[in-house]
């Protein structure tokens, strides 16, 4: 409960789960904040309901994944995926360092136990000791991909995104110890749910309409960083993007800052100003051009 009330957590509700692809799905507003509880519920019912996972990990390791769950994508920026291409550093080393960098997410995992922090980082970026908890929020078959598939279908109507969920998760098996697999009556809903994948990505992820979106954002932030190698003044009502254009590395303070709600508001200032090819891809970028 303190994680998901905590600011960071709710700042989730500012970054929308679909990136461009939301121009193109109107009903798909839904946003990280949604998708990191739907999986952390997926990762819940594995570690209370599939048998093998319950006798294969201790309190704390469930503890662990459970919260990895809940955290795995709390360092996305605005736009998801092509905010990386912006600050070249992907969302899963921010995930970590907000984590572990003294922030109220640290203060509140090392409230709990120490070293906990550390542990739920590891997870995420694939260095646990337990195998098999990196598996169950990122592999193949993991409760991520699991969550987007099924939500993201949901809330833009297409029915070719949906799978078995039920019948994966009744058939899940741990071999060796810590090595996720699936009984050989499950492989038709693991098939299934590999074609909904292939299908979400080319009609929804790769969307031409969405790619051509995140481009224009990206083109917009390489037009902002020329400005402000000239002309530093333009961005005096703009402080929140000025880390992200003259640092390599941002602080974890700084990047909070910025959300979606933040990046729009910099667009409508931007179409005022004096850069016409600024002003231009701002446009663009609000009114769906």
């Amino acid at each position: 409960w303190d994680i998901v009330n905590s600011s960071w957590f709710q700042r989730l509700r500012r970054i929308r789960q679909l990136g461009g692809a939301y121009v193109v799905y109107h009903c798909a507003e839904h946003t990280r904040f949604s998708h990191s509880l739907g999986v952390y519920e997926i990762v819940r019912r594995m570690v209370t309901e599939v048998p093998d996972i319950v006798n294969a990990l201790n309190e704390y390791d469930k503890v662990t994944i459970m919260l990895a769950g809940l955290l795995h994508d709390i360092g996305h920026g605005p736009y998801s995926h092509a905010f990386e291409a912006v600050t070249g550093t992907s969302h899963e080393v921010f995930t970590c360092r907000i984590i572990e960098e003294n922030t109220e997410i640290t203060k509140i995992l090392e409230a709990s136990a120490k070293g906990l922090a550390k542990d739920v980082a590891d997870v995420i970026r694939h260095k646990s000791k337990n195998p098999l908890l990196v598996q169950m929020i990122s592999s193949q078959l993991d409760a991520d991909r699991m969550d987007y598939l099924l939500r993201d279908a949901y809330f833009t109507g297409t029915k070719y995104g949906e799978f078995d969920l039920e019948r994966i998760l009744r058939t899940l098996r741990v071999v060796d110890g810590n090595r996720l697999v699936v009984k050989e009556s499950g492989v038709y809903a693991v098939e299934n749910y590999i074609m909904a994948r292939y299908h979400m990505y080319w009609q929804i992820y790769y969307h031409p309409v969405a790619r051509s979106y995140e481009a224009v954002f990206i083109q917009l932030f390489n037009r902002l960083k020329d400005i402000f190698k000239d002309n530093k003044e333009y961005f005096s009502d703009m402080k929140v993007l000025i880390p992200f254009l003259e640092k390599n590395v941002v602080s974890v303070e700084e990047y909070f800052k910025l959300d979606e709600n933040s990046l729009l508001y910099c667009c409508s200032l931007i179409q005022d100003k004096d850069d016409e090819i600024a002003a231009d891809l701002a446009r663009r970028l609000q009114n769906r051009r």
